[in-house]
């Protein structure tokens, strides 16, 4: 198998938005209305579909979310399905996808994160489709720090292109801005300082490391890794023979829960591919001083290959794009950190 990517939006192509898992509040249907101008205003149709209602924690039953999300996966007509943001439980929508179908039809850009990566990375993983892991709608009027790019850059980009993504130096500490109240913000409040962070090991010497990407959030990954959905051992052997380069990120949980959670990836296989381990920035909870780098230090730092922490691919702003299956190279050192990815 090799991975497929699906063709690179051009002005005029239609992006679907629909919520395979939580909904958009009635209070935050103007953030949403703010974010679908700015998608037309890249020259795409946007088309919204019935399951967005947030009145309850996912958008419609489980079957409606299913047969909605196929329905835009497999419609030649939409290029990119992007979902407002994530929510709690995707996984009730995996027995009820078909997964032979997504194999088949034209591959269509899905792209979020959070909850989202519950879709992802299976796709990726079981059909070969190149998917997004990046901001969700609902982020996407946020002005992108200079060094990254947003994941409408990234539909847009031909196969065969690479780019650079570099830290931004600048992350927000804690909180979220209230959409409600301000639906147009569109300017991150980034009022701490730091970068990537080298956990294996002593922490020290240069990391320069390459390999097929593919990751997601460890609280929705973990109750997947392991099962057909998600056989990494599978994926490397498909796609990637010379190994990968993995990222997790942790939304919320605290540290023992994140702790034991890596552990159980790791005993299902999930790292066994891996030469390297990025690990998104996260504001999730310490326990006392057991810290959420404590937590992967004791179920990663073993594993023989460079373990690096504080990316930008988690939950906390701003958010670095990457592409479930694209071939990517991770550099770290005293003076530079980077992440190139290229659509081959």
């Amino acid at each position: 198998m090799s991975i497929r990517y699906p063709r690179p939006l051009r002005p005029g192509d239609r992006v679907g938005v629909t919520a395979p898992s939580s909904g958009v509040p009635q209070e935050l249907r103007a953030r949403l209305d703010v974010a679908v101008r700015d998608v037309r205003a890249r020259g795409y149709e946007v088309v919204l579909g019935s399951c967005l209602d947030g009145s309850g924690h996912v958008s419609a039953p489980a079957s409606e979310r299913a047969a909605e999300l196929m329905s835009m996966l497999t419609d030649p007509a939409v290029r990119a399905v992007v979902p407002p943001w994530g929510g709690e439980t995707a996984i009730d929508l995996l027995p009820r996808l078909d997964w032979d179908a997504l194999g088949r039809a034209e591959p269509t850009w899905l792209v979020g994160f959070s909850d989202i990566a519950t879709l992802i990375t299976p796709l990726t993983a079981l059909t070969g489709t190149a998917t997004v892991h990046g901001n969700n709608l609902m982020d996407t009027p946020y002005e992108v720090p200079e060094g990254m790019v947003s994941w409408l850059d990234v539909v847009a980009a031909p196969q065969g292109r690479a780019f650079t993504q570099v830290p931004a130096g600048r992350y927000r500490s804690g909180g979220f801005d209230d959409f409600a109240a301000f639906p147009e913000v569109r300017e991150y409040t980034l009022d701490a300082v730091g970068g990537w962070t080298r956990l294996d090991g002593d922490g020290r010497g240069d990391v320069e490391a390459e390999g097929r990407l593919i990751g997601g959030c460890v609280e929705t990954l973990c109750n997947l890794a392991g099962t057909r959905y998600l056989d990494m051992a599978a994926f490397a052997r498909a796609n990637a023979p010379e190994g990968l380069i993995v990222y997790v990120e942790a939304a919320e949980h605290n540290a023992f829960t994140i702790c034991r959670n890596l552990h159980g990836m790791r005993l299902a296989g999930f790292f066994d591919a891996a030469n390297a381990v990025l690990v998104g920035r996260t504001s999730a909870p310490d326990c006392g001083s057991f810290t959420q780098h404590d937590a992967v230090r004791d179920a990663l730092g073993s594993l023989g290959v460079p373990v690096v922490a504080d990316v930008e691919c988690g939950h906390t702003p701003p958010y670095l794009p990457i592409v479930n299956g694209a071939r990517g190279r991770v550099v770290h050192t005293a003076t530079r950190s980077e992440l190139t990815q290229t659509l081959d």
